[in-house]
């Protein structure tokens, strides 16, 4: 019998030949079966994307001097040039794979019509009201209409039906004039815009569809109601009536004070089993980080965690009218969610905070901007100036120097297409980074061995003997305790890492949530204390000139870690989080271009991070 040696060509020859020896030509299967798998064959890549975008189709971004369309967030998107609002041409230095833009389902493109005349407004009140308004130039008494408007359900506020289908047809269309499967995935979508007394429970839709499907049912808004569970039974009608696939992604939570992972329904009522199945299969993935704030953690529940406290929005809701509580914390925050998540899974046979994450940036400007050198804000008034940092979001909100340079998504998927990323998504194999373009693997599994995360085929052990971010692990045979394997590469154009930390939280025998934090890989030989302290990474930020150097930190880091406390018996998650060494701000990088005042209470250097998708272990 021969030995085929992996990888000896003299191998597969001498296999060959007396294989087919006088035998007719091999069919493609039986050659491939020749032949060694290649390293990365079937091994998924990694696509960075954006999918909560706004153009001038959004009635807010509009009232804010945004006037880019959709057709040029796609072009900008793709490495095209474009000039932004405030004169200035912007360019991304690497175009994006993915994007999705999501302007809201309220008065969907109404403003944009209004502007040019479009007659099929005049039989509208409302319409006519505010086209007298905007013809005044009367732009603060047209947002304060528009926010009374757009939570109401009376028909007299409502755009006319033709309208609405005529403008969806037109938005999603644009979406599949500039997808183009294998080199740039866009996606149909849009935002549900609920707010309840100001207390945010956005979510934005998107399709697996292209616009001939997802244009066949206008989008479901907070007009028709307010309630997530609403939300979710119209995508279930749509699916239904289309034979489309679609999902929703909840944002935002740090400024829903409390809504967005309350134990109560928004009848009143608590949580049962049948909204945590729902939750669970219609919102795979949460917003974790974007331009209103890093929602990852916060330092009131997390006080043993040195970088709970990032980018921390905690003055209200999204509207300022009402204040925060502490209490309101445990309920807007991704790490306290996923905890939430395993009491109510222990309670209802499923956990309806079962997701993973991702960034996207919230900008309304038509660019996805998150470079901190090359931050284009929120809204068009936000733009790079002299005197925006002075300003306010949306000219009456949170002082723009709060703005965060986030966030992105990031997607392991087969291939560069809808339908590839999507599943992508709905897998949870996708993680979040605050705007850098962080490499980031993590498996886990029962078998790893330190050796393993150090081969170039990594990846595929970490398939081949485990499963990937947003996977399950149950109980092993032997009850060891799980292996993680984590891989992070520094941003190519970006600056090295400090640590790997993999966060743990699991349900203990009374019942109540528990976390701890492990750092697992850390540069430049840092060895924690008999205390468990660990030395900074240093600080190479030159504030004079507003550059830094990447003389520490590491440009990988990598790590197999075994849970030391495991308990097979209690439920737990895992997820890895990776921290860039200290750069300058975008604030600070303002303040060198235009000679800019900033405020003092804004951060001087940022320590920007990745943090992955869970995964979870079930008893």
């Amino acid at each position: 019998m021969l030995k085929l040696i992996h990888g000896s060509t003299l191998g597969i020859l001498t296999l060959s030949a007396c294989l087919f020896a006088n035998a007719a030509e091999p069919s493609l299967a039986d050659q491939k079966l020749l032949y060694s798998t290649p390293v990365r064959e079937n091994i998924t890549n990694l696509y960075w994307g954006d999918l909560h975008l706004h153009s001038k189709l959004s009635a807010d971004a509009y009232i804010l001097q945004t006037r880019l369309t959709s057709d040029q967030a796609f072009k900008f998107a793709r490495g095209g040039t474009v000039r932004a609002d405030n004169g200035m041409p912007a360019k991304l230095r690497r175009p994006l794979d993915f994007l999705a833009v999501t302007d809201h389902a309220e008065y969907l493109g109404i403003y944009a019509q209004l502007a040019v005349d479009d007659p099929r407004l005049n039989v509208w009140k409302m319409g006519m009201e505010w086209k007298e308004l905007m013809g005044q130039g009367d732009m603060m008494s047209l947002a304060l209409a528009f926010s009374d408007a757009i939570q109401t359900s009376e028909p007299e506020y409502l755009t006319p039906e033709s309208l609405r289908s005529s403008i969806w047809e037109h938005a999603s269309s644009v979406a599949d004039k500039y997808n183009e499967p294998g080199l740039f995935t866009a996606f149909v979508g849009y935002e549900w815009t609920s707010m309840i007394t100001g207390d945010n429970l956005h979510r934005v839709v998107i399709y697996k569809d292209g616009a001939e499907t997802a244009s066949q049912i206008t989008p479901f808004s907070a007009q028709h109601s307010n309630d997530p569970e609403d939300l979710w039974d119209a995508l279930a009608d749509y699916e239904k009536q289309t034979g489309g696939e679609v999902i929703a992604i909840a944002h935002n939570g740090n400024v829903s004070n409390g809504r967005m992972f309350s134990p109560n329904r928004e009848n009143g009522l608590p949580l049962d089993a049948s909204y945590a199945r729902k939750r669970a299969r219609w919102e795979p993935v949460y917003e974790t980080t974007q331009i209103k704030g890093d929602g990852e953690a916060h330092p009131y529940l997390s006080p043993d965690d040195q970088f709970a406290d990032f980018e921390t929005w905690d003055q209200g809701n999204i509207t300022l009218g009402t204040d925060k509580k502490p209490e309101m914390l445990q309920y807007e925050y991704t790490r306290s969610a996923l905890r939430e998540g395993l009491r109510h899974e222990a309670n209802l046979g499923t956990n309806p905070f079962k997701f993973g994450v991702i960034g996207s940036t919230d900008s309304h400007t038509g660019m996805s901007t998150t470079n901190e050198d090359n931050f284009f804000g929120k809204f068009a008034h936000d733009e790079p100036s002299v005197d925006r940092t002075e300003k306010r979001m949306a000219d009456q909100l949170q002082k723009i120097w709060r703005l965060v340079s986030s966030g992105l998504a990031a997607a392991w998927s087969e291939e560069n297409t809808r339908e590839s990323i999507f599943s992508a998504i709905k897998r949870r194999e996708v993680y979040a980074t605050s705007g850098t373009r962080i490499k980031l693997r993590f498996f886990g599994g029962w078998e790893y061995k330190e050796s393993d995360v150090l081969r170039a085929d990594y990846a595929s052990i970490g398939y081949e003997k485990g499963v990937p971010m947003g996977g399950d692990l149950t109980r092993s045979a032997e009850n060891q305790s799980p292996s993680f394997m984590v891989a992070a590469t520094r941003d190519p154009d970006g600056a090295n890492l400090d640590r790997i930390q993999i966060i743990k939280g699991w349900l203990d025998t009374r019942g109540e949530t528990q976390e701890q934090i492990f750092d697992v890989a850390l540069s430049d030989g840092r060895k924690a204390n008999w205390r468990g302290e660990i030395p900074p990474v240093g600080n190479t930020v030159d504030k004079l000139n507003v550059t830094y150097s990447n003389s520490i930190g590491s440009a990988e880091l990598t790590a197999v870690w075994t849970d030391p406390d495991f308990d097979p018996e209690q439920r737990a998650f895992y997820y890895a989080r990776v921290i860039q060494i200290p750069t300058p701000r975008w604030t600070e990088y303002d303040a060198k271009y235009f000679g800019a005042t900033i405020d003092p209470r804004a951060p001087k250097t940022i320590q920007d991070r990745a943090y992955s998708s869970p995964i979870w272990y079930t008893p």
